[in-house]
């Protein structure tokens, strides 16, 4: 019996491989706990259709992340605070940095993703590294100003 890998299996190959195995193990085991799917020429067609489709996927959101790093890098957002005696009251933190991202660039980005090693409780102008993803960082300069 042939099989269409689904997910990698330890003892028998990778996800997208097609096997051929005993009719019982394939049946009972591979095909019954989800792990593989009866390769048969449809089955098959979809699955490189579903491949090609996800690839395509991955290669459009890596450009559009490009995209976004190359604008975080050239940009400088600013922050407004209320004015102390000495520096700001309070300070910025992730939320803070996240919102002022989407309000000024118009670029989602998770506040989780924002390195911060501690909040920001000085104006002036701080580099931020932001994770995007896929191994993708970008730095932005946040110039927080008293007010």
């Amino acid at each position: 019996m042939k099989v269409l890998l689904i997910k990698d299996v330890k003892t028998l190959g990778k996800a997208g491989e097609i096997k051929d195995v005993k009719d019982g193990y394939g049946q009972n085991f591979l095909i019954g706990k989800g792990l593989a799917k009866l390769a048969t020429p449809d089955v098959v067609e979809h699955w490189k259709a579903e491949q090609a489709r996800l690839e395509q996927e991955l290669k459009d959101e890596l450009t559009r992340l490009e995209a976004e790093k190359i604008t975080l890098d050239a940009s400088e957002i600013k922050i407004e605070k209320s004015k102390a005696p000495v520096g700001i009251k309070g300070s910025v933190g992730n939320a803070d940095i996240a919102n002022a991202i989407v309000e000024q660039l118009n670029i989602e980005v998770d506040k989780k993703h924002i390195n911060l090693k501690k909040a920001l409780k000085s104006e002036g102008v701080h580099s931020v590294d932001i994770k995007l993803g896929h191994g993708i960082h970008a730095t932005l300069k946040v110039n927080v100003v008293a007010v």
